[in-house]
């Protein structure tokens, strides 16, 4: 649930701040900003994700 909770906050973030770069006088710290915060939202989402999975279940090849 955190992770979930952290891939929103940095997706926010990625937002705001390329947003803010768009806004800026080419103001590369935004820029830069922004991509951290993409990666980071990508892997809170995946982590997120993957916890979500039925770990109980079996997953065989066959099927």
């Amino acid at each position: 649930m955190l992770n979930g909770l952290l891939a929103i906050v940095s997706l926010v973030l990625t937002a705001g701040s390329f947003y803010f770069y768009t806004t800026s006088n080419d103001n590369k710290m935004y820029f830069g900003a922004a991509i951290v915060f993409l990666i980071l939202t990508l892997v809170f989402g995946g982590l997120f994700l993957s916890g979500r999975m039925n770990k109980t279940e079996d997953i065989h090849i066959t099927e």
